[in-house]
């Protein structure tokens, strides 16, 4: 039976990634050498690294005067690193979910923080809206796709200051305009690659305007200075990541994505709309995200939630319970996920009702 992964993370990647690195797990680059064990400072290993640059600011249309780190430790460690270097005075905050709670909480060790809006007062199931940032901020900070609660911003905002946003579940699933912002972080984990490596865009002029001391390995002009290698790079995800980018490049791109992820976004959320047995989290339909689509068991049907989690994995459904905070149903609709695979769960919700 053909498995559908819909997990949040670590998630589906394209079979080219992984077959190329399952390759060059054995043998890599012809070196003879497993890409596991090979030196990062090998000639094969800094020609993955100086790609996997070169093919972020292609994609995504980087402007000049912007540096491309692969560095660790997830957005988690961003959530301090980004105010460390960039929180000068004061710093706006959107807080629209758990992540974005978080990146809050390291901030105000940092400075002052200014929360704009939040929607935790519906458990993060919408976009605020029509919130006004102070002129006077260093940065608005924002999560532009909430894994847990379901919620995207499908557009980058027209604020009067540059904006720092954490992409980990987004990066790549459609065109943006990066010089919109000093920073955009994101964990490998969802549309990159695999876990371990985090990409970062910084905007060098946005750095070293702090008068706080940075410890070396938390400052971001270390990484640029030594290319990502100033300490060892998590060598399997940044190769990962690159063939990842190559995919999405034979692909058509960023445009291609996009087309596709709003056609399985399209197709889910209309079935979820339509059975009888199910709804969507989020209500208002321009804050649904591509990427996670959330749902429940109406109230009339609840307790077959358990019942539907067990036929769903027995159609092949893997990854489909919602986050533990949360509960109810998730599907993770990343770049890689075919849309037969979407279609192959509306099947299983139809058949599921069918049987009601």
């Amino acid at each position: 039976m053909k498995k559908h992964n819909f997990y949040a993370g670590p998630s589906i990647l394209p079979q080219f990634t992984i077959q190329q690195t399952a390759e060059a797990i054995i043998d890599f680059a012809g070196t003879g050498l497993s890409v596991m064990e090979i030196s990062h400072r090998s000639k094969e290993f800094v020609a993955v690294m100086e790609e996997a640059q070169a093919l972020v600011k292609e994609l995504l249309k980087v402007p000049e005067g912007y540096s491309v780190l692969f560095l660790q430790g997830g957005a988690s460690l961003q959530f301090l690193m980004a105010p460390y270097n960039l929180l000068v005075k004061k710093a706006a905050y959107l807080n629209t979910g758990m992540w974005a709670s978080k990146a809050m909480k390291e901030a105000k060790m940092i400075g002052e923080v200014v929360e704009v809006a939040s929607s935790k007062d519906a458990n993060f199931n919408y976009i605020p809206k029509g919130f006004s940032v102070p002129d006077d901020v260093d940065f608005l900070h924002i999560t532009s796709n909430n894994t847990i609660f379901g919620t995207e911003i499908l557009t980058d905002l027209d604020v009067p200051v540059p904006m720092l946003a954490d992409m980990s579940s987004d990066i790549l699933s459609r065109p943006m305009d990066v010089s919109k912002y000093n920073l955009i972080y994101a964990g490998a984990q969802k549309n990159l690659g695999p876990s371990g490596a985090t990409l970062i865009i910084v905007k060098n002029e946005a750095l070293g305007k702090t008068s706080r001391p940075i410890p070396t390995i938390l400052d971001y002009k270390t990484h640029i200075d030594n290319e990502s290698m100033f300490n060892t790079p998590a060598t399997v995800s940044v190769f990962g990541c690159l063939l990842t980018l190559r995919w999405l490049k034979a692909n058509g791109g960023l445009e291609a994505m996009e087309k596709t992820n709003i056609e399985k976004a399209k197709i889910l959320y209309g079935e979820i709309d339509r059975n009888k047995m199910f709804q969507a989290t989020v209500p208002n339909k321009e804050d649904r995200s591509r990427m996670n689509v959330t749902f429940v068991l109406t109230p009339e049907y609840a307790q077959y939630e358990k019942e539907f989690d067990v036929f769903a994995e027995s159609q092949g459904m893997i990854g489909l319970k919602g986050h533990r905070s949360v509960g109810g149903f998730r599907a993770s609709l990343y770049n890689a996920m075919p849309v037969e695979s979407v279609k192959a769960l509306v099947k299983t919700m139809q058949e599921f009702e069918s049987t009601k």
